[in-house]
């Protein structure tokens, strides 16, 4: 498969499973971090599904299209693992989606990464919330979740805050996908 093939089936499970996380948090209160800004694409759907919620960007080189720039309040520049700690504990089980679009596209680094970042993270979610990642989140507070109907095995990763909204939202996935596979049958 060529790259650019790669690249857009990643990008369009990236916003199936935002597209699904939108619905799946509807109950969940809280803020939105977007890991990762690049040229901003994802970070304007994001303002799309969520127009009412605050959007947190961590970014260490900002370099988006010009439509794309979040405000200075809602910009965090610098190392994530830096500033990642610091935000996470402003909104201290107080986010409802995290969506992590880091990594160099190595996966034993990528991994690296995700491993590093999942502490902090686990304290800022709230009961219920979810991570969308292209790399596996492992802590034991955080459960996958069933992908989107549309979504390859391991293309992407959602994960929900454990505790009893994150129950109810593990079950009203398994619940959407029960219902695509009737729906298709």
């Amino acid at each position: 498969m060529s790259r650019l093939d790669r690249h857009i089936r990643r990008m369009q499970a990236q916003r199936d499973c935002l597209n699904a996380a939108r619905d799946r948090i509807a109950a969940v209160p809280g803020v939105v971090f977007e890991l990762g800004l690049g040229n901003g694409r994802t970070y304007d759907h994001l303002r799309e599904l969520f127009p009412d919620r605050e959007i947190f960007v961590f970014e260490r080189a900002v370099s988006p299209h010009h439509s794309s720039l979040p405000d200075p309040e809602h910009l965090v520049t610098g190392d994530v693992l830096e500033t990642l700690p610091a935000m996470c504990a402003r909104h201290p089980g107080g986010v409802a989606l995290v969506h992590n679009d880091l990594g160099i596209g190595v996966d034993e680094a990528d991994a690296g990464l995700a491993a590093r970042l999942a502490p902090s993270l686990v304290a800022a979610l709230a009961p219920g919330a979810l991570v969308v990642t292209q790399q596996p989140m492992l802590d034991p507070a955080l459960v996958p979740v069933p992908l989107p109907g549309t979504v390859p095995e391991d293309r992407y990763l959602m994960f929900a805050r454990t505790g009893a909204a994150a129950e109810a939202a593990v079950a009203a996935a398994g619940a959407d996908e029960d219902n695509r596979v009737e729906s298709s049958a």
